[in-house]
């Protein structure tokens, strides 16, 4: 066996309804001290973290919150709740929220403690200094950021970056399905799909990939195929619910160890050049993705049948073909758009699209595939 290090966070609770009692719960961890709860502006607004923030006040932590996260944040975003975090005074920083939310959760917990500009933290191990102690609670099943220690921005107007060091791991994540109840029908497909992309791309990772991760993989994957369909019919059925948001953690432990690969470059330039949301844009990719890379990765994907639920025939090609198959009637079937020109993408962008993708070198290094920009053109062209 090659050797290999597995890292995540240390502490994972998970419990419906346990956001309203965060406050009891902390109380024996951390002394009462103002909290910076990290979130965007609908979830504050829906009056969904209301308990959360009652429980905490109840318990002598106040909360001070920041509900001006967007998709794909932009570097400013975290330069302002960064100000927020010193002028307040906070000790703790929670995220709750998506994986926005709580990707600018880490961030702010780190910097909030230095003097550090965001730019010099991109990349991998940049971070300077410790954090302030962090929890997250995802209200999606899908982007895993819970559980993974790297933070995605965006730069410029329509770049994205990535800041990979071990303290954005946050202290403690709180699984509670009763935040994603009512979920949309399409967030839940598209965040779901993400989920389910971040375990197949961890699964054939040519680099890191090792044996726990792999079994993440595979019970991530057994998990969100087999209760995908369910909560996009139904929002609040509650055993899928918390079905899919533990299959998203295992998933975000499994690629926060195995690097993600070709679906998550391709699909990155799509949010920068049109804002599709992140989840989507992975399912928009899936496919083609996973077609291109079957001539190398089929023995691998025909190892993903069982916990797809496919019947193998034991002859690798095949078998890959049907586990493609029936994630594309999984995407189908949950009612996520299919192609790139239901997202109102034209076939025109396709070139500077794939420019933006060959800069993705972070991630393009661990497809079981070598991509250029032509192979990557071709890929888009098929999505289209």
């Amino acid at each position: 066996m090659n050797s290999f290090n597995f890292r995540t966070v240390s502490n994972i609770h998970v419990e419906f309804g346990g956001a309203d009692r965060l406050g009891e719960t902390i109380s024996s961890w951390l002394p009462a001290t103002k909290v910076l709860a990290v979130t965007d502006r609908f979830l504050h607004q829906s009056g969904l973290i209301d308990g959360f923030k009652s429980s905490l006040d109840r318990n002598g932590y106040p909360v001070v919150v920041f509900d001006a996260v967007e998709a794909d944040p932009a570097e400013e975003i975290v330069r302002t709740c960064r100000d927020l975090a010193v002028a307040e005074g906070v000790g703790i920083v929670i995220g709750i929220g998506g994986g926005s939310s709580m990707d600018v959760a880490k961030v702010v917990a780190a910097l909030a403690r230095t003097d550090q500009e965001i730019a010099s933290a991109y990349g991998i191990g940049n971070l300077i200094g410790d954090r302030l102690p962090l929890i997250q609670i995802p209200t999606t099943a899908g982007t895993g950021s819970e559980v993974t220690a790297i933070s995605i921005l965006t730069t410029g107007e329509k770049t994205k970056m990535g800041i990979v060091a071990d303290q954005l791991y946050a202290d403690r994540v709180l699984l509670d399905a009763a935040l994603t109840l009512g979920l949309p029908k399409l967030h839940t497909a598209a965040t779901g799909i993400d989920a389910m992309v971040h375990a197949i791309e961890a699964y054939t990772s040519i680099h890191l990939k090792n044996p726990i991760s792999d079994m993440l993989a595979r019970e991530a994957l057994r998990l969100l195929s087999a209760n995908l369909l369910a909560v996009c019919t139904d929002g609040n059925d509650v055993k899928a619910r918390e079905a899919m948001l533990l299959g998203a953690m295992f998933a975000g432990q499994a690629f926060a160890n195995a690097p993600v690969a070709a679906v998550h470059a391709l699909a990155y330039p799509l949010g920068g050049q049109f804002h599709i949301p992140h989840g989507l844009s992975n399912a928009l990719m899936l496919g083609p993705v996973l077609e291109f890379n079957a001539t190398k990765a089929a023995p691998l994907y025909a190892e993903l049948a069982d916990a797809l639920g496919v019947v193998r025939v034991g002859r690798a090609d095949d078998d890959a073909r049907s586990v493609i198959a029936r994630l594309l009637t999984l995407t189908r079937e949950s009612g996520a758009p299919q192609r790139l020109r239901d997202v109102g993408v034209p076939a025109d962008a396709i070139p500077l699209l794939a420019r933006d993708a060959i800069l993705q070198t972070r991630l393009l290094k661990n497809n079981p595939v070598p991509l250029d920009e032509a192979a990557i053109i071709a890929i888009y062209e098929r999505a289209h």
